[in-house]
């Protein structure tokens, strides 16, 4: 239903975000966009490794690794309260070329040479 609305609206594209909800929902999301020929970007990097055009989001696996040295520093003593805020440092570019050739999108060269991956 919402597809429908935001291409009855005429957008040429749409962004995702990265709420959990749409999270679980990320492959109907991908079929959605690409039934109504819509790009659209993703926060996570498996939107775009099953179709969706592209994703710009944090590098989980990093941040899994960020997670067990803080778990690690609070299971040898130190208190939580007194950590700071842990926050995403490595974010990623993925980029689908088949899906961009798909919606007829030419992606500039000085974008791809950007990207962490590529898939073709």
């Amino acid at each position: 239903m919402a597809f429908a609305s935001i291409v009855g609206k005429q957008a040429s594209a749409v962004i995702i975000g990265p709420e959990m909800l749409l999270s679980n929902r990320r492959v109907q999301l991908v079929i959605l966009a690409s039934r109504h020929a819509l790009p659209a970007i993703y926060p996570w990097r498996e939107a775009v490794e099953i179709g969706g055009l592209m994703s710009y989001g944090p590098n989980f696996a990093d941040a899994f690794r960020l997670a067990g040295i803080y778990a690690g520093r609070i299971l040898i003593g130190e208190k939580a309260g007194d950590l700071p805020v842990q926050q995403p440092t490595k974010f990623e570019l993925v980029i689908n070329l088949q899906t961009a050739r798909t919606l007829g999108i030419e992606i500039p060269a000085t974008l791809l040479a950007s990207a962490d991956e590529v898939i073709e």
